[in-house]
């Protein structure tokens, strides 16, 4: 089976070479070449264009950074309509269900399939091939490559029609969300209260709240320094994406709104954690 690969941002270069360390023949295609260069040193084969790749590959990965990037690919481009009859597309970007089902619709019509196959879980998962695929689209065709997904994750699940696997991973963020949230609010409450954030969070981390996020942020937290493992800008892009696919209920309606704040104050870049800057109030890079 013969992959393509598209988009080599801070995840899907991970990915995609678990895919050649397993013997995959892959191409990829990414906007900056030199992005490939450890897949190239592997073994991989760099397209000069989109159309090549396709051409060149069974089953082909798009992995970008949002509803109008995936848009580009399968429909202003084109890719899809230029394809062989038989090929499977598989993207892996976090979008709204709606684009999904567009996209899916589209290849129907033009004699090919997809699925949408977001991941939960961030940089360190994927290089570990520790991802989570959820996948929505049809379940034969996921059979078909299901165990393409096997280097890069430690489970897939096949969860129904198109937009299935774009709608659990809205969720499951919505949940990564407030979660972040809540360790700040509640580290931050502990200080203000004279409690070290040290010994805050070791209370949390050893009691039955801990979880492996407020364990993996402990030290970002402790160094005042969110270098970007999940950045605070795709976290504020995909609840938003959740409110605009249905009326978010009181939690998540708050979490919106305190990223969305957080963006807008310049804090996009950072990791996901640094929303505790924001919820501190000062704006500034020290707590």
């Amino acid at each position: 089976m013969k992959i393509g690969w598209i988009g080599l941002g801070n995840m899907g270069i991970p990915m995609a070479l678990k895919l050649v360390k397993a013997g995959f023949e892959l191409t990829f295609y990414n906007r900056t070449p030199d992005k490939g260069e450890e897949l190239a040193a592997l073994g991989a084969n760099q397209a000069s264009s989109l159309t090549e790749l396709v051409d060149k590959s069974d089953v082909i990965f798009t992995m970008v950074s949002d509803d109008n990037a995936v848009k580009s690919i399968y429909i202003e481009n084109g890719i899809l309509s230029h394809a062989e009859a038989g090929k499977v597309f598989i993207d892996m970007s976090t979008i709204s269900p709606q684009t999904s089902q567009l996209i899916y619709n589209t290849a129907l019509e033009n004699g090919v399939k997809y699925l949408d196959a977001p991941v939960s879980g961030s940089v360190q998962p994927a290089k570990e091939g520790k991802l989570l695929v959820l996948v929505g689209g049809d379940e034969e065709v996921y059979e078909q490559v299901k165990s393409v997904f096997e280097p890069m994750s430690k489970l897939s699940i096949y969860l129904g029609n198109s937009g299935a696997g774009s709608n659990a991973k809205l969720a499951i963020n919505l949940l990564l969300g407030i979660t972040v949230q809540g360790i700040a609010e509640s580290v931050l409450f502990a200080e203000k209260q004279g409690i070290k954030q040290e010994d805050m969070l070791t209370i949390i981390n050893e009691s039955a709240v801990g979880t492996a996020i407020s364990k993996m942020k402990t030290p970002s937290i402790l160094n005042n320094e969110f270098p970007a493992a999940f950045a605070l800008k795709h976290m504020a892009k995909d609840l938003r994406l959740a409110s605009e696919t249905m009326e978010l209920l009181a939690i998540g309606a708050s979490a919106n709104k305190t990223y969305q704040t957080a963006l807008e104050k310049g804090l996009g870049e950072l990791d996901v954690m640094a929303v505790l800057k924001e919820l501190k109030g000062d704006g500034s890079t020290s707590l």
